[in-house]
């Protein structure tokens, strides 16, 4: 035995298991990249700049962070289309708004849902198959996608028909 023993109780309590940002709670036990690639709207490549510009090591465990620390990521989460060019946003132009700007947590699946309702409602192409249930975006569905009954011969109904 090491005549040293880890403090594991002293590294337990200054950890944080949730952090919120917006209205998603995130895992303070995991790294600040893999913590806020959970959030909606932010991938890895999101939070590596995200963890730059706030000075911080992207490895380092979120829930271990300053509270001054955690509030400089919070404000670079929610200004992330400010600090960032055009073409790393993930709303360019809105068609509502007419502005540039990257959209996370909820807002995503709302804006989403928003944006096939309108499809839906002028009827374009991508409107109406996503009103049928068809595939949307052009793949193969003479094979896939099938949703009907089953394929092929149920072996079962015909030896019940046969009797």
């Amino acid at each position: 035995m090491s005549a040293e023993e880890p403090n594991t109780d002293e590294e337990q309590e200054d950890i944080r298991y949730f952090v919120r940002i917006g209205q998603t709670d995130l895992d303070g036990t995991k790294s600040i990249e893999r913590a806020l690639s959970e959030m909606n709207g932010i991938g890895r490549r999101t939070a590596r700049i995200i963890a730059k510009k706030a000075d911080i090591d992207r490895r380092e465990t979120f829930g271990r962070l300053e509270d001054d620390e955690i509030e400089s990521i919070v404000s670079l989460v929610e200004e992330y289309a400010d600090e960032v060019p055009v073409w790393l946003t993930n709303r360019q132009s809105d068609f509502y708004t007419g502005e540039t700007k990257h959209i996370t947590g909820n807002d995503v699946n709302l804006t989403r849902t928003r944006d096939i309702n309108r499809m839906k409602m002028i009827n374009s192409y991508k409107g109406a198959r996503h009103k049928r249930g068809q595939k949307v975006r052009g793949q193969r569905t003479k094979s896939t996608g099938r949703s009907e009954g089953t394929i092929g011969v149920n072996i079962e109904a015909i030896k019940q028909e046969e009797e």
